[in-house]
Protein backbone atom coordinates (compact mmCIF):
# COMPACT_ATOMS: atom_id res chain seq x y z
CA UNK A 1 0.00 0.00 0.00
CA UNK A 2 1.15 3.65 -0.21
CA UNK A 3 1.08 5.10 2.76
CA UNK A 4 2.62 8.67 2.53
CA UNK A 5 2.40 11.63 5.02
CA UNK A 6 0.97 13.49 1.74
CA UNK A 7 -1.90 11.48 2.86
CA UNK A 8 -3.62 12.26 5.80
CA UNK A 9 -5.43 9.18 6.68
CA UNK A 10 -7.33 7.77 10.17
CA UNK A 11 -7.46 4.56 11.43
CA UNK A 12 -9.17 2.63 14.91
CA UNK A 13 -6.69 0.95 17.73
CA UNK A 14 -8.54 -2.53 19.18
CA UNK A 15 -6.64 -5.45 20.83
CA UNK A 16 -7.57 -8.74 18.92
CA UNK A 17 -8.30 -10.30 22.16
CA UNK A 18 -11.35 -7.94 22.84
CA UNK A 19 -13.03 -8.04 19.49
CA UNK A 20 -15.98 -10.65 19.43
CA UNK A 21 -17.86 -12.49 16.57
CA UNK A 22 -21.01 -15.00 17.42
CA UNK A 23 -19.20 -18.14 16.68
CA UNK A 24 -15.59 -17.39 18.47
CA UNK A 25 -13.52 -19.21 21.03
CA UNK A 26 -13.42 -17.06 23.48
CA UNK A 27 -10.97 -14.52 21.99
CA UNK A 28 -10.45 -12.72 18.95
CA UNK A 29 -8.74 -14.51 16.17
CA UNK A 30 -7.81 -12.82 12.85
CA UNK A 31 -11.28 -14.04 11.36
CA UNK A 32 -12.97 -11.64 13.87
CA UNK A 33 -10.10 -9.24 13.06
CA UNK A 34 -11.47 -9.50 9.20
CA UNK A 35 -14.84 -8.54 10.08
CA UNK A 36 -13.83 -5.77 12.10
CA UNK A 37 -11.54 -4.44 9.11
CA UNK A 38 -14.88 -4.48 7.06
CA UNK A 39 -16.37 -2.76 9.70
CA UNK A 40 -13.87 -0.02 9.88
CA UNK A 41 -13.57 0.50 6.25
CA UNK A 42 -17.24 1.09 6.19
CA UNK A 43 -16.53 3.72 8.79
CA UNK A 44 -13.76 5.32 6.17
CA UNK A 45 -11.17 4.36 8.30
CA UNK A 46 -7.36 3.58 6.32
CA UNK A 47 -5.95 2.07 9.30
CA UNK A 48 -6.11 -0.68 11.92
CA UNK A 49 -3.79 -0.57 14.62
CA UNK A 50 -3.14 -3.96 16.88
CA UNK A 51 -1.23 -4.43 20.02
CA UNK A 52 1.84 -7.37 19.64
CA UNK A 53 0.48 -10.24 18.76
CA UNK A 54 3.81 -12.34 20.00
CA UNK A 55 2.91 -15.50 21.87
CA UNK A 56 2.35 -14.35 25.67
CA UNK A 57 3.23 -16.05 28.73
CA UNK A 58 1.30 -16.91 31.73
CA UNK A 59 0.66 -12.96 32.81
CA UNK A 60 -0.83 -12.98 28.99
CA UNK A 61 0.55 -9.37 28.39
CA UNK A 62 0.96 -8.54 25.21
CA UNK A 63 3.98 -6.62 25.83
CA UNK A 64 6.01 -9.62 28.01
CA UNK A 65 5.47 -11.86 24.92
CA UNK A 66 7.72 -15.41 25.29
CA UNK A 67 9.11 -14.44 21.63
CA UNK A 68 9.85 -11.36 19.45
CA UNK A 69 9.55 -13.61 16.38
CA UNK A 70 6.65 -16.54 17.36
CA UNK A 71 2.55 -15.74 16.84
CA UNK A 72 0.52 -16.18 19.65
CA UNK A 73 -1.13 -18.84 18.64
CA UNK A 74 -4.70 -18.00 20.26
CA UNK A 75 -4.59 -15.24 17.01
CA UNK A 76 -5.36 -18.32 14.77
CA UNK A 77 -8.66 -18.88 13.32
CA UNK A 78 -9.83 -22.91 13.97
CA UNK A 79 -12.59 -24.05 12.34
CA UNK A 80 -13.12 -27.45 9.66
CA UNK A 81 -10.50 -26.41 6.68
CA UNK A 82 -8.89 -23.91 8.78
CA UNK A 83 -6.28 -24.69 8.58
CA UNK A 84 -6.76 -27.23 5.79
CA UNK A 85 -5.51 -30.01 8.04
CA UNK A 86 -8.61 -29.86 10.44
CA UNK A 87 -10.98 -32.29 10.01
CA UNK A 88 -14.83 -31.17 11.17
CA UNK A 89 -14.76 -34.35 12.98
CA UNK A 90 -11.65 -33.72 14.82
CA UNK A 91 -13.40 -29.94 15.09
CA UNK A 92 -16.52 -30.90 16.15
CA UNK A 93 -14.98 -33.71 18.94
CA UNK A 94 -13.11 -31.23 20.43
CA UNK A 95 -15.61 -28.69 20.94
CA UNK A 96 -18.20 -30.86 22.74
CA UNK A 97 -16.38 -31.07 25.92
CA UNK A 98 -16.02 -27.10 26.09
CA UNK A 99 -18.51 -24.97 27.66
CA UNK A 100 -18.47 -22.41 24.74
CA UNK A 101 -21.54 -19.95 26.05
CA UNK A 102 -18.92 -19.80 29.19
CA UNK A 103 -15.95 -18.95 27.13
CA UNK A 104 -17.72 -16.57 24.80
CA UNK A 105 -18.89 -14.06 27.74
CA UNK A 106 -17.07 -11.88 30.10
CA UNK A 107 -13.85 -11.41 29.83
CA UNK A 108 -11.22 -13.75 28.26
CA UNK A 109 -10.20 -17.10 30.30
CA UNK A 110 -6.95 -17.67 28.95
CA UNK A 111 -6.31 -20.78 30.07
CA UNK A 112 -9.18 -23.03 28.86
CA UNK A 113 -9.07 -21.25 25.80
CA UNK A 114 -5.36 -21.89 24.96
CA UNK A 115 -6.13 -25.36 26.23
CA UNK A 116 -8.96 -25.49 23.37
CA UNK A 117 -7.17 -24.08 20.80
CA UNK A 118 -3.85 -26.11 21.47
CA UNK A 119 -6.38 -29.36 21.48
CA UNK A 120 -7.21 -28.16 18.24
CA UNK A 121 -3.91 -27.55 16.97
CA UNK A 122 -2.43 -30.74 17.77
CA UNK A 123 -5.45 -32.89 16.09
CA UNK A 124 -4.50 -30.69 12.60
CA UNK A 125 -0.64 -30.97 13.08
CA UNK A 126 -1.33 -35.21 13.88
CA UNK A 127 -3.37 -35.27 10.47
CA UNK A 128 -1.18 -32.89 8.81
CA UNK A 129 1.81 -35.82 9.39
CA UNK A 130 -0.34 -38.68 8.81
CA UNK A 131 -1.31 -37.88 5.50
CA UNK A 132 1.20 -36.09 3.96
CA UNK A 133 0.77 -33.59 0.68
CA UNK A 134 3.56 -33.49 -1.21
CA UNK A 135 2.09 -29.49 -1.77
CA UNK A 136 2.21 -29.53 1.89
CA UNK A 137 5.52 -30.23 2.92
CA UNK A 138 7.18 -28.55 0.55
CA UNK A 139 5.81 -25.06 1.61
CA UNK A 140 5.64 -26.15 5.47
CA UNK A 141 9.99 -27.16 4.32
CA UNK A 142 10.44 -23.91 3.07
CA UNK A 143 9.07 -22.12 6.08
CA UNK A 144 11.54 -24.04 8.14
CA UNK A 145 13.86 -23.36 5.98
CA UNK A 146 13.35 -19.71 5.62
CA UNK A 147 12.84 -18.89 9.36
CA UNK A 148 15.56 -21.11 10.54
CA UNK A 149 17.86 -18.64 12.18
CA UNK A 150 14.71 -18.07 15.18
CA UNK A 151 12.40 -21.00 14.86
CA UNK A 152 15.18 -23.26 15.72
CA UNK A 153 15.98 -21.65 18.77
CA UNK A 154 11.96 -21.12 19.51
CA UNK A 155 10.72 -24.80 19.19
CA UNK A 156 13.84 -25.83 21.41
CA UNK A 157 12.57 -23.81 23.58
CA UNK A 158 9.02 -24.19 23.83
CA UNK A 159 9.83 -28.00 23.42
CA UNK A 160 11.68 -27.57 26.93
CA UNK A 161 8.59 -25.92 28.41
CA UNK A 162 6.99 -29.01 28.59
CA UNK A 163 9.51 -30.98 30.26
CA UNK A 164 9.22 -28.19 33.18
CA UNK A 165 5.45 -28.10 33.59
CA UNK A 166 5.09 -25.57 30.78
CA UNK A 167 7.21 -23.18 33.18
CA UNK A 168 8.77 -19.83 30.86
CA UNK A 169 11.09 -19.50 33.58
CA UNK A 170 14.44 -20.97 31.96
CA UNK A 171 16.58 -20.30 35.26
CA UNK A 172 14.51 -22.38 37.31
CA UNK A 173 14.12 -25.62 34.98
CA UNK A 174 15.49 -28.86 35.61
CA UNK A 175 19.82 -28.35 35.42
CA UNK A 176 20.33 -29.80 32.23
CA UNK A 177 17.68 -27.43 30.28
CA UNK A 178 18.94 -23.94 31.72
CA UNK A 179 21.28 -23.10 29.36
CA UNK A 180 21.39 -24.35 25.40
CA UNK A 181 24.62 -26.13 25.51
CA UNK A 182 23.13 -28.14 28.47
CA UNK A 183 20.24 -28.68 26.95
CA UNK A 184 21.40 -30.08 23.63
CA UNK A 185 23.78 -32.31 25.23
CA UNK A 186 20.74 -33.79 27.44
CA UNK A 187 18.76 -33.99 24.30
CA UNK A 188 21.70 -36.13 22.22
CA UNK A 189 21.97 -38.50 25.30
CA UNK A 190 18.11 -39.26 25.20
CA UNK A 191 17.25 -42.71 23.73
CA UNK A 192 16.11 -42.73 20.11
CA UNK A 193 12.54 -42.99 20.99
CA UNK A 194 13.01 -40.13 23.96
CA UNK A 195 15.11 -38.19 20.93
CA UNK A 196 12.14 -38.86 18.04
CA UNK A 197 9.21 -37.58 20.37
CA UNK A 198 11.31 -34.52 21.40
CA UNK A 199 11.75 -33.70 17.68
CA UNK A 200 8.40 -33.97 17.01
CA UNK A 201 7.33 -31.90 19.56
CA UNK A 202 9.76 -29.31 18.36
CA UNK A 203 7.85 -29.88 14.96
CA UNK A 204 4.47 -29.23 16.21
CA UNK A 205 5.50 -26.14 17.27
CA UNK A 206 7.24 -25.58 13.65
CA UNK A 207 3.79 -26.24 12.33
CA UNK A 208 1.75 -24.01 15.08
CA UNK A 209 4.06 -21.05 13.79
CA UNK A 210 3.83 -22.00 9.64
CA UNK A 211 -0.22 -21.65 10.06
CA UNK A 212 0.09 -18.63 11.72
CA UNK A 213 2.39 -16.89 9.17
CA UNK A 214 0.10 -18.27 6.77
CA UNK A 215 -3.09 -16.88 8.34
CA UNK A 216 -1.79 -13.75 9.04
CA UNK A 217 -0.39 -13.06 5.97
CA UNK A 218 -3.53 -13.59 4.35
CA UNK A 219 -5.41 -10.97 6.39
CA UNK A 220 -2.74 -9.04 5.38
CA UNK A 221 -3.88 -8.91 1.54
CA UNK A 222 -7.46 -8.95 2.87
CA UNK A 223 -7.25 -5.75 4.80
CA UNK A 224 -4.99 -4.52 1.28
CA UNK A 225 -8.05 -5.31 -0.64
CA UNK A 226 -10.68 -3.53 1.98
CA UNK A 227 -7.95 -0.32 1.13
CA UNK A 228 -7.17 -0.99 5.18
CA UNK A 229 -3.60 -0.51 6.36
CA UNK A 230 -2.79 -2.55 9.40
CA UNK A 231 -0.04 -1.49 11.90
CA UNK A 232 1.30 -4.10 14.44
CA UNK A 233 3.42 -3.23 17.32
CA UNK A 234 7.42 -3.89 18.43
CA UNK A 235 8.01 -3.41 22.34
CA UNK A 236 11.02 -2.06 22.47
CA UNK A 237 12.26 -4.75 24.81
CA UNK A 238 11.73 -8.42 25.30
CA UNK A 239 10.66 -10.46 28.52
CA UNK A 240 13.65 -11.74 30.04
CA UNK A 241 11.94 -15.05 30.40
CA UNK A 242 11.90 -15.56 26.56
CA UNK A 243 13.49 -17.58 23.39
CA UNK A 244 15.08 -14.77 22.82
CA UNK A 245 17.19 -14.19 26.05
CA UNK A 246 17.30 -18.03 26.66
CA UNK A 247 19.07 -18.71 22.93
CA UNK A 248 21.28 -14.95 23.11
CA UNK A 249 22.08 -14.69 26.69
CA UNK A 250 25.56 -12.79 25.33
CA UNK A 251 23.44 -10.12 24.22
CA UNK A 252 21.30 -9.05 27.16
CA UNK A 253 22.27 -7.43 30.35
CA UNK A 254 20.54 -9.94 32.87
CA UNK A 255 21.32 -7.84 35.90
CA UNK A 256 19.47 -4.72 35.07
CA UNK A 257 15.64 -4.16 34.16
CA UNK A 258 14.57 -1.60 31.73
CA UNK A 259 11.22 0.62 32.44
CA UNK A 260 10.39 4.34 32.86
CA UNK A 261 11.20 6.93 35.52
CA UNK A 262 9.06 8.01 38.07
CA UNK A 263 5.42 9.53 35.88
CA UNK A 264 3.44 12.15 37.62
CA UNK A 265 0.43 11.70 35.17
CA UNK A 266 -0.11 7.62 35.98
CA UNK A 267 -1.62 7.65 39.65
CA UNK A 268 -3.23 4.39 39.64
CA UNK A 269 0.20 2.68 41.22
CA UNK A 270 1.95 3.78 44.25
CA UNK A 271 5.60 2.39 43.06
CA UNK A 272 5.33 3.91 39.62
CA UNK A 273 4.50 7.25 41.53
CA UNK A 274 7.56 6.75 43.63
CA UNK A 275 10.17 5.12 41.69
CA UNK A 276 9.13 4.14 38.25
CA UNK A 277 7.71 1.77 35.99
CA UNK A 278 9.82 -1.31 36.29
CA UNK A 279 9.02 -3.80 33.28
CA UNK A 280 11.89 -6.24 34.14
CA UNK A 281 13.05 -6.01 30.22
CA UNK A 282 16.83 -6.91 30.17
CA UNK A 283 18.69 -4.24 28.71
CA UNK A 284 20.53 -4.67 25.39
CA UNK A 285 24.13 -5.08 24.89
CA UNK A 286 24.49 -3.61 21.77
CA UNK A 287 27.95 -3.88 21.30
CA UNK A 288 27.60 -7.73 21.51
CA UNK A 289 25.21 -7.36 18.77
CA UNK A 290 27.02 -4.76 16.82
CA UNK A 291 29.33 -8.27 16.12
CA UNK A 292 27.23 -9.80 14.17
CA UNK A 293 25.52 -7.16 12.80
CA UNK A 294 22.58 -6.81 15.06
CA UNK A 295 21.21 -10.64 13.41
CA UNK A 296 18.76 -10.86 15.83
CA UNK A 297 17.35 -6.95 16.23
CA UNK A 298 16.71 -7.83 11.51
CA UNK A 299 15.02 -10.94 12.59
CA UNK A 300 12.42 -9.17 14.60
CA UNK A 301 11.51 -6.48 12.12
CA UNK A 302 11.77 -9.00 9.24
CA UNK A 303 9.30 -10.85 11.09
CA UNK A 304 6.72 -8.00 11.64
CA UNK A 305 7.24 -6.52 8.44
CA UNK A 306 6.10 -9.46 6.68
CA UNK A 307 2.21 -9.60 8.14
CA UNK A 308 1.92 -5.65 8.66
CA UNK A 309 2.03 -2.32 6.27
CA UNK A 310 3.45 -0.43 9.37
CA UNK A 311 4.60 -0.69 13.35
CA UNK A 312 4.58 1.27 15.90
CA UNK A 313 8.02 0.80 17.92
CA UNK A 314 6.42 0.75 22.17
CA UNK A 315 9.41 3.25 23.83
CA UNK A 316 11.20 3.99 20.99
CA UNK A 317 13.27 6.37 23.14
CA UNK A 318 14.63 3.12 24.45
CA UNK A 319 17.03 3.22 21.92
CA UNK A 320 18.44 6.71 23.33
CA UNK A 321 18.35 5.40 26.74
CA UNK A 322 16.43 3.49 28.70
CA UNK A 323 15.23 3.67 32.37
CA UNK A 324 17.39 0.66 34.43
CA UNK A 325 16.21 -1.30 37.51
CA UNK A 326 18.94 -3.18 39.54
CA UNK A 327 16.25 -5.98 40.86
CA UNK A 328 13.63 -7.07 39.11
CA UNK A 329 9.89 -6.51 39.12
CA UNK A 330 9.20 -9.06 41.74
CA UNK A 331 10.97 -6.95 44.23
CA UNK A 332 9.38 -3.70 43.63
CA UNK A 333 7.12 -4.41 46.79
CA UNK A 334 10.25 -4.84 48.93
CA UNK A 335 11.78 -1.62 47.39
CA UNK A 336 8.55 0.08 47.72
CA UNK A 337 8.83 1.78 51.95
CA UNK A 338 12.35 2.13 51.24
CA UNK A 339 13.85 5.46 51.10
CA UNK A 340 17.19 6.38 48.78
CA UNK A 341 19.68 5.64 51.53
CA UNK A 342 18.15 2.29 52.39
CA UNK A 343 17.52 1.44 48.59
CA UNK A 344 21.04 2.16 47.73
CA UNK A 345 21.80 -0.19 50.71
CA UNK A 346 19.93 -3.18 49.60
CA UNK A 347 21.48 -2.88 46.35
CA UNK A 348 24.73 -2.16 47.02
CA UNK A 349 24.95 1.01 45.60
CA UNK A 350 23.42 0.53 42.32
CA UNK A 351 20.36 2.97 42.15
CA UNK A 352 18.07 3.36 38.82
CA UNK A 353 19.42 5.29 36.38
CA UNK A 354 19.34 6.07 32.56
CA UNK A 355 21.53 3.41 30.72
CA UNK A 356 23.60 3.81 28.82
CA UNK A 357 23.96 7.81 30.15
CA UNK A 358 21.54 10.17 31.03
CA UNK A 359 20.79 13.54 28.85
CA UNK A 360 22.25 15.82 31.62
CA UNK A 361 25.24 17.20 29.94
CA UNK A 362 25.69 18.49 26.18
CA UNK A 363 28.06 15.63 25.44
CA UNK A 364 25.52 13.00 26.91
CA UNK A 365 22.79 13.85 24.77
CA UNK A 366 24.89 14.16 21.80
CA UNK A 367 26.06 10.23 21.88
CA UNK A 368 22.69 9.10 22.96
CA UNK A 369 21.50 10.57 19.49
CA UNK A 370 24.09 9.04 17.63
CA UNK A 371 24.09 5.78 19.09
CA UNK A 372 20.25 5.99 18.97
CA UNK A 373 20.50 6.90 15.06
CA UNK A 374 22.49 3.89 14.51
CA UNK A 375 20.06 1.44 15.64
CA UNK A 376 17.13 3.33 14.29
CA UNK A 377 18.37 3.21 11.18
CA UNK A 378 19.29 -0.84 11.33
CA UNK A 379 15.26 -1.16 11.88
CA UNK A 380 14.33 1.30 8.69
CA UNK A 381 16.85 -0.26 6.11
CA UNK A 382 14.83 -3.51 7.20
CA UNK A 383 11.00 -2.08 7.54
CA UNK A 384 11.78 -1.44 3.80
CA UNK A 385 8.78 0.21 2.31
CA UNK A 386 7.17 -0.29 5.92
CA UNK A 387 6.19 2.56 7.71
CA UNK A 388 7.47 3.14 10.87
CA UNK A 389 6.09 4.90 14.05
CA UNK A 390 7.75 5.59 17.48
CA UNK A 391 5.78 5.89 20.48
CA UNK A 392 7.59 8.56 21.87
CA UNK A 393 5.60 9.62 25.18
CA UNK A 394 6.91 9.73 28.78
CA UNK A 395 10.28 11.44 29.64
CA UNK A 396 11.30 13.32 26.08
CA UNK A 397 14.80 14.14 25.88
CA UNK A 398 14.72 17.66 23.59
CA UNK A 399 16.67 16.08 20.89
CA UNK A 400 14.53 12.64 20.49
CA UNK A 401 11.15 14.23 18.70
CA UNK A 402 13.35 16.64 16.02
CA UNK A 403 15.49 13.60 15.61
CA UNK A 404 12.52 10.75 15.14
CA UNK A 405 11.10 13.21 12.46
CA UNK A 406 14.19 13.67 10.51
CA UNK A 407 14.50 9.75 10.23
CA UNK A 408 11.10 10.10 9.28
CA UNK A 409 9.64 8.08 11.97
CA UNK A 410 6.17 9.74 12.97
CA UNK A 411 6.10 10.51 16.97
CA UNK A 412 2.91 10.48 19.17
CA UNK A 413 0.59 13.81 20.04
CA UNK A 414 -1.90 13.63 22.88
CA UNK A 415 -3.59 16.65 22.49
CA UNK A 416 -4.50 17.11 26.18
CA UNK A 417 -0.66 16.45 26.80
CA UNK A 418 0.93 18.91 24.54
CA UNK A 419 0.44 21.63 26.38
CA UNK A 420 3.45 23.94 26.80
CA UNK A 421 3.47 27.59 28.93
CA UNK A 422 -0.17 27.17 29.49
CA UNK A 423 -1.40 26.97 26.08
CA UNK A 424 -2.91 24.06 24.31
CA UNK A 425 -1.18 23.32 21.29
CA UNK A 426 -3.71 23.55 18.42
CA UNK A 427 -4.08 20.70 15.61
CA UNK A 428 -3.28 22.68 12.95
CA UNK A 429 0.32 23.27 14.37
CA UNK A 430 1.14 19.62 14.79
CA UNK A 431 3.68 18.28 12.42
CA UNK A 432 3.26 16.00 9.41
CA UNK A 433 5.02 13.46 10.43
CA UNK A 434 2.74 12.04 13.32
CA UNK A 435 0.14 10.68 14.95
CA UNK A 436 -2.55 12.12 17.00
CA UNK A 437 -4.83 10.15 19.48
CA UNK A 438 -6.12 10.55 22.59
CA UNK A 439 -5.64 7.53 23.86
CA UNK A 440 -3.13 4.73 23.94
CA UNK A 441 -4.22 1.28 25.38
CA UNK A 442 -2.74 2.64 28.81
CA UNK A 443 -4.72 5.61 29.29
CA UNK A 444 -8.65 6.28 30.84
CA UNK A 445 -10.94 6.54 27.88
CA UNK A 446 -12.53 10.15 27.46
CA UNK A 447 -15.47 8.78 28.27
CA UNK A 448 -14.08 7.57 31.86
CA UNK A 449 -12.27 11.01 32.37
CA UNK A 450 -16.15 12.89 31.84
CA UNK A 451 -17.56 9.83 34.98
CA UNK A 452 -14.48 10.82 37.09
CA UNK A 453 -15.12 14.72 36.27
CA UNK A 454 -18.12 15.16 37.62
CA UNK A 455 -17.43 13.41 41.06
CA UNK A 456 -16.80 14.75 44.21
CA UNK A 457 -13.66 16.80 44.38
CA UNK A 458 -10.88 14.13 44.69
CA UNK A 459 -6.95 14.79 43.70
CA UNK A 460 -8.68 11.88 40.70
CA UNK A 461 -11.69 14.31 40.19
CA UNK A 462 -9.23 17.81 39.65
CA UNK A 463 -7.01 15.55 37.42
CA UNK A 464 -9.98 14.40 35.01
CA UNK A 465 -11.10 18.09 34.67
CA UNK A 466 -8.26 19.51 33.77
CA UNK A 467 -7.45 17.20 31.30
CA UNK A 468 -11.26 17.32 29.94
CA UNK A 469 -10.69 21.14 30.03
CA UNK A 470 -7.57 21.09 27.67
CA UNK A 471 -8.78 18.45 25.67
CA UNK A 472 -11.99 21.30 25.28
CA UNK A 473 -9.38 23.44 24.40
CA UNK A 474 -8.02 21.78 21.84
CA UNK A 475 -11.26 21.25 20.16
CA UNK A 476 -12.41 24.46 20.75
CA UNK A 477 -15.24 23.36 22.21
CA UNK A 478 -17.33 26.22 24.37
CA UNK A 479 -20.21 24.69 26.14
CA UNK A 480 -23.60 26.30 25.46
CA UNK A 481 -25.84 27.31 28.43
CA UNK A 482 -27.91 24.49 29.79
CA UNK A 483 -26.66 20.61 30.61
CA UNK A 484 -24.02 19.23 28.23
CA UNK A 485 -24.12 16.03 27.18
CA UNK A 486 -20.82 13.95 26.40
CA UNK A 487 -22.65 12.05 23.28
CA UNK A 488 -24.41 15.09 21.66
CA UNK A 489 -22.33 17.77 22.37
CA UNK A 490 -18.60 16.89 23.51
CA UNK A 491 -17.96 13.37 20.95
CA UNK A 492 -18.50 14.82 17.65
CA UNK A 493 -16.34 17.98 18.46
CA UNK A 494 -13.50 16.15 19.84
CA UNK A 495 -13.76 13.99 17.01
CA UNK A 496 -13.94 16.50 14.09
CA UNK A 497 -10.92 17.78 15.94
CA UNK A 498 -8.89 15.71 15.85
CA UNK A 499 -9.41 14.53 12.69
CA UNK A 500 -8.78 18.23 11.28
CA UNK A 501 -5.53 18.05 12.75
CA UNK A 502 -2.52 18.54 10.56
CA UNK A 503 -1.04 14.85 11.74
CA UNK A 504 -0.71 12.56 9.34
CA UNK A 505 -2.46 9.75 10.89
CA UNK A 506 -5.09 10.00 13.77
CA UNK A 507 -6.04 7.24 15.90
CA UNK A 508 -9.17 6.50 17.57
CA UNK A 509 -8.94 3.87 20.51
CA UNK A 510 -12.28 2.00 19.80
CA UNK A 511 -13.14 2.63 23.68
CA UNK A 512 -13.51 6.15 22.32
CA UNK A 513 -14.54 5.59 19.35
CA UNK A 514 -17.62 3.82 20.89
CA UNK A 515 -17.18 6.18 23.97
CA UNK A 516 -17.38 3.01 26.44
CA UNK A 517 -15.07 3.76 30.10
CA UNK A 518 -13.46 0.65 30.46
CA UNK A 519 -9.92 -0.49 29.74
CA UNK A 520 -7.32 -2.70 28.36
CA UNK A 521 -4.33 -2.43 30.91
CA UNK A 522 -3.37 -0.25 34.11
CA UNK A 523 -0.09 0.38 33.78
CA UNK A 524 2.39 0.13 36.59
CA UNK A 525 0.47 -2.94 37.92
CA UNK A 526 -0.53 -6.45 37.95
CA UNK A 527 -4.12 -6.30 37.99
CA UNK A 528 -6.14 -9.50 37.36
CA UNK A 529 -8.21 -7.21 34.08
CA UNK A 530 -5.02 -6.52 32.65
CA UNK A 531 -5.79 -7.53 29.00
CA UNK A 532 -8.54 -9.80 29.51
CA UNK A 533 -11.42 -7.28 29.12
CA UNK A 534 -13.23 -7.92 25.64
CA UNK A 535 -15.97 -5.42 23.94
CA UNK A 536 -19.44 -5.55 25.09
CA UNK A 537 -20.56 -6.49 21.88
CA UNK A 538 -19.85 -8.35 18.44
CA UNK A 539 -19.03 -6.77 15.05
CA UNK A 540 -22.52 -8.15 13.75
CA UNK A 541 -23.78 -6.51 16.83
CA UNK A 542 -22.46 -3.16 16.17
CA UNK A 543 -23.63 -3.17 13.02
CA UNK A 544 -27.34 -4.01 13.81
CA UNK A 545 -27.43 -1.25 16.51
CA UNK A 546 -29.19 1.36 15.31
CA UNK A 547 -27.15 3.75 17.89
CA UNK A 548 -23.55 2.72 16.22
CA UNK A 549 -25.00 2.43 12.98
CA UNK A 550 -25.62 6.30 13.30
CA UNK A 551 -22.19 6.80 15.48
CA UNK A 552 -20.22 5.26 12.30
CA UNK A 553 -22.33 7.58 9.92
CA UNK A 554 -21.59 10.24 11.80
CA UNK A 555 -17.66 9.20 12.40
CA UNK A 556 -17.75 8.80 8.28
CA UNK A 557 -19.10 12.48 7.59
CA UNK A 558 -16.70 13.94 9.93
CA UNK A 559 -13.53 11.91 8.12
CA UNK A 560 -15.09 13.58 4.79
CA UNK A 561 -15.29 16.68 5.87
CA UNK A 562 -11.54 16.55 7.38
CA UNK A 563 -10.29 14.63 4.02
CA UNK A 564 -8.93 12.06 5.72
CA UNK A 565 -11.73 9.02 4.37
Amino acid sequence: MELTPDKRIAGVLVPLFALRREDDLGIGDVATLREFIGWAAEGGFKLVQLLPINETGGDNSPYNAISAMAIEPTTLHLAPGSPSDLTRDDFEATLAGADLAKLRHGPVRYPPVKKLKRRLLEKAFANFSAEPREDRQSAFAQFCAEEKTWLDDYVLFRALMEQNSDSVAWDKWKREHRTMKSAHVWLRDLSQDQQSHFLTRQNFFRYVQWIAREQWRETKSFAQQHDIALMGDIPFGVSYYSADVFARPDEFALDWCGGAPPEPYFKDDEFTQKWGQNWGIPLYRWDVMRANNFEWCRQRVCCIRSIFHLFRIDHVLGFYRIYAFPWRPRKNRDFLPLDQSQMLERTGGRSPHFAPRDDSTPENCAANQREGEEYLRLVLEEAGAGRVIGEDLGTVPDYARPHLRSLGVAGFKIPQWEFYHGRVTPGSEYERISVATYATHDHKPIRKLWEEATEEATSTSDQARFELEKIAKFADFTPRNGTIDFERDFYPAIMEALFRCESWIAIVMVTDLLARKYRFNVPGTAASSNWTRRMQRSIGQLRSSKKERERINLIRVLLEKSGRA
